[in-house]
């Protein structure tokens, strides 16, 4: 149902994410105005600025997904290219085929289309013709232009459901696999515990042994030899000067943080009327306890009623009597915004006053490193400078006192200046012969990184991990044997006896679902289970745990499942849409093929410089 969806919405969300985001410098005279199209299906051209487009919102999406910046090369790598060009073909295949067979749209559904698209709309919710110019000039495109992409999508969405609308799933298919996704299984687990006894300490030769085995996990990865220069903040701190009327005036703007009045910690409960908040007081009255019982009775919890930390003026007329209070305890009835109400105390927050002398230090630091941030942001434009004049990174820590210093440094490394997230994302990138650039780190700091060398990878020595190869050896062992002790509890099953008798402890479940979640089994455990037949033993290692598991019995979905009626319809849905889906894909392709296909290499080669 994915591809369909996604050809007959294509030009659609190329459209909207045009509106809302402009691509300057992807217009036609880009090219010179010497190369109008890219390609060609039959009779509809694919041109280089619709390429371009559709380029640019497939890479922006990748980017989204990642979380991170695609350079344009590496999205090459990943086929995004490819991927537009194929969309773009089967949309062009579409509106030749519209085109051939004479399908369109009226005007009054062009308009229809228009008034959906938010954009276009005013401060009134209301499609707004002022607003619509404003979005197609900001991006190139005029009115005709739009409202004519508008009705050729209007038209292949018509073409689409006329080929793959309506088909529904086979019956007997969706009673199969509604009768395999809903079946239910009963079974027992043994679980067999890491043994008491230690597995005691193998001599030397049987340790080199386990290492020389497992050496891939005893060898470091590929490293970087980078040399990096550093300006942090707290580097150019001391050489800040802050006057005393900086750090006074910061005081005096954060004055409420410094001098805290004294505050509650409140509950309150209000009432409709004073009659039922008085009542509600005599029962707290007679019962302190009383009082979460009421809030439960009204259907609250004490969270809904919970005012938090509180000062006096901020409870109003109620704040005289609630601070009355020496210790917890319950006042009311008292007036409210939300009307009478009664108020538990629950603590006593004592006032705090932090004096000018006292935080003038914290204060001077911190107006300090600001500074000392802003100093190095304005930096940034002469480093980059130096370094475009041929300034090496020894030159830099010379000329501006920057920190020098070299690294060994390998993925998962985040000690030292690795532990900026900036710096290892930029020595990951590194590479041999690369031009040096500065990387910004979020403390306001900032360094320039080059690489040295690229270091192989290579096994530690044994005499620098033998306390984790010994830890390692024993892991694997205790696993080796609670295995074997495993697979002798599963023969002795196999031959008939009886689980309950064997020892260990026996845990049963029944008339489990496939896509059940049960606590203490794995969902690959499980996954297993259903893969058993009734009577069968197998034997799984989870981690450090060992389960034996039983199959008992298979059954089909339960006949009184109040859901059954809805997962029939849901598979049905899902079995139509990919029928659906498969189906227009196939005309989509045998469209194509009848049309034919032409690309511009050269076309395709210009839009791509506009990325480099």
């Amino acid at each position: 149902m994915a591809a369909k969806g996604n050809t007959s919405r294509l030009l659609v969300w190329i459209l909207l994410l045009m509106l809302l985001v402009g691509l300057a410098g992807f217009g036609v005279d880009s090219f010179g105005g010497r190369v109008a199209a890219v390609g060609r299906v039959g009779d509809r051209e694919i041109s280089t600025r619709e390429y371009a487009r559709a380029l640019q919102d497939q890479i922006r999406a990748f980017e989204a997904q990642l979380g991170q910046s695609l350079p344009f090369q590496t999205a090459l790598a990943f086929g995004i290219d490819r991927v537009v060009r194929q969309n773009l073909v089967t949309v062009a295949a579409l509106d030749h085929e519209t085109a051939r067979i004479g399908l369109s749209v009226g005007d009054d559904a062009v308009h229809q289309k228009l008034l959906e698209i938010e954009a276009f709309r005013g401060v009134d919710g209301k499609f707004d013709r002022e607003a619509y110019r404003y979005v197609l000039d900001q991006n190139g495109l005029d009115e005709n232009e739009f409202e004519a992409d508008l009705r050729a999508e209007a038209a292949r969405t018509l073409l689409q459901a006329a080929v793959a609308g309506g088909l529904e799933a086979p019956p007997a298919a969706v009673a199969a696999l509604y009768a395999w996704e809903a079946e239910r299984r009963s079974f027992r687990l043994v679980r067999l515990a890491v043994p008491a006894d230690p597995v005691g300490t193998p001599d030397d030769a049987a340790l080199r042994a386990f290492y020389e085995a497992h050496i891939a996990d005893y060898t470091r990865p590929e490293g970087r030899r980078i040399t990096w220069a550093w300006l942090a903040p707290a580097a150019l701190v001391d050489s800040v000067e802050v006057d005393e009327g900086a750090v006074r005036e910061l005081y005096d703007r954060r004055l409420s943080e410094y001098l805290r009045p004294e505050r509650r910690l409140v509950e309150r409960l209000v009432f409709a009327t004073e009659a039922d908040a008085r009542a509600a007081m005599a029962r707290v009255t007679a019962d302190e306890g009383a009082f979460a019982a009421i809030v439960a009775e009204r259907g609250l919890a004490l969270a809904d009623v919970d005012m938090g930390d509180v000062t006096r003026e901020e409870l109003g007329a109620a704040g005289e009597a609630v601070f009355a209070l020496a210790g917890p305890g319950v006042v009311g009835p008292l007036p409210s915004p939300l009307g009478p109400a009664i108020f538990r105390m629950n603590g006593i927050l004592a006032a705090q006053e932090t004096p000018f002398d006292e935080a003038r230090e914290d204060l001077r630091a911190e107006i300090a490193t600001e500074r000392a941030r802003r100093r190095i942001a304005e930096r940034m434009g002469e480093v980059q400078d130096l370094l475009a004049g041929g300034a090496t990174v020894e030159d830099l820590a010379r000329d501006l006192g920057m920190e020098l210093g070299t690294i060994d440094w390998r993925e998962g490394d985040s000690e030292g200046i690795a532990a900026y997230t900036a710096f290892r994302t930029a020595a990951a990138g590194l590479a041999e012969g690369g031009f040096p650039e500065p990387v910004e780190f979020d403390d306001g700091g900032m360094a320039v990184l080059r690489l040295d060398a690229l270091i192989p990878a290579a096994p530690q020595p044994f005499e620098e991990v033998e306390v984790r190869v010994v830890e390692d050896w024993a892991a694997a062992e205790t696993a080796a044997r609670l295995a074997a002790e495993g697979e002798a509890l599963a023969t002795r099953l196999r031959a008939g006896e009886a689980a309950e008798t064997l020892g260990p402890a026996v845990e049963s479940f029944a008339e489990i679902t496939r896509d059940a979640f049960v606590e203490g089994v794995p969902a690959t455990t499980l996954a297993e289970i259903f893969a058993m037949a009734p009577g069968e033993v197998r034997v799984r290692t989870e981690g450090a745990e060992v389960l034996v598991a039983i199959l008992d019995a298979v059954l089909p979905p339960d006949p009184a499942d109040a859901e059954a009626g809805a997962a029939r319809e849901a598979i049905a849905a899902r079995l139509a849409g990919g029928l659906s889906g498969d189906l227009f894909d196939q005309f989509a392709r045998a469209l194509e093929s009848e049309a034919g296909i032409w690309f511009d290499d050269a076309a395709i080669a210009a839009v791509h410089t506009q990325f480099q």
